[in-house]
């Protein structure tokens, strides 16, 4: 289940007894496990992440789990039936310190509610003389600037390399701006 498809007035848990805790899924199987443990009825928070991946040759945009084999469940230690949530499918179990289970702050839920899942730099738009940073690859931590788009996902930078300006070209995924 998506961010966007939990209503805010599920941030808090309804009760004083009610707390929010992580679910390990299996591998690949979060979004399966939200859906099927919000069909029983469970308050589930599933945060994704907005990613650019190469599809048959094309970019496109892709939600990804921001925590791949977690997800965060508000359960009643008194009122919620916490049983069918380990045999619901994609359901691993319950993270617990020895035999309880560890309960996660109410701030860090909306903490993460409320800031943007986007994988840095997916849809950052650089214009001809902007300076940039290299964030990945041979030229790591390297400032420069940028000169032009060449296609979809490659950039023509200028670094400069032994004393000179150098065009050097590189995934537009691995600038961020300066």
């Amino acid at each position: 289940m998506m961010e966007a498809d939990i209503p805010d007035d599920t941030a808090h848990p309804p009760t004083d007894t009610a707390a929010w805790y992580v679910v390990q899924c299996k591998a690949g199987e979060s979004f399966r496990a939200a859906e099927h443990l919000d069909y029983q009825g469970y308050q589930v928070f599933h945060p994704v992440l907005n990613v650019q991946r190469r599809r048959r040759g094309r970019l496109t945009s892709v939600c990804e789990p921001l925590f791949p084999f977690y997800l965060f469940i508000c359960l009643d230690q008194v009122n919620s039936n916490w049983r069918p949530i380990r045999s619901t499918r994609g359901v691993l179990r319950i993270i617990c310190f020895g035999n309880t289970p560890a309960p996660v702050p109410d701030a860090l839920i909306e903490q993460l509610r409320h800031q943007p899942h986007e994988a840095e730099g997916a849809h950052t738009h650089f214009s001809a003389g902007d300076k940039v940073t290299v964030a990945d690859g041979p030229f790591k931590g390297l400032d420069g600037v940028f000169q032009r788009a060449k296609g979809e996902e490659r950039a023509i930078i200028l670094l400069n390399m032994l004393q000179q300006p150098r065009a050097v070209e590189m995934s537009r995924h691995d600038l961020s701006p300066d």
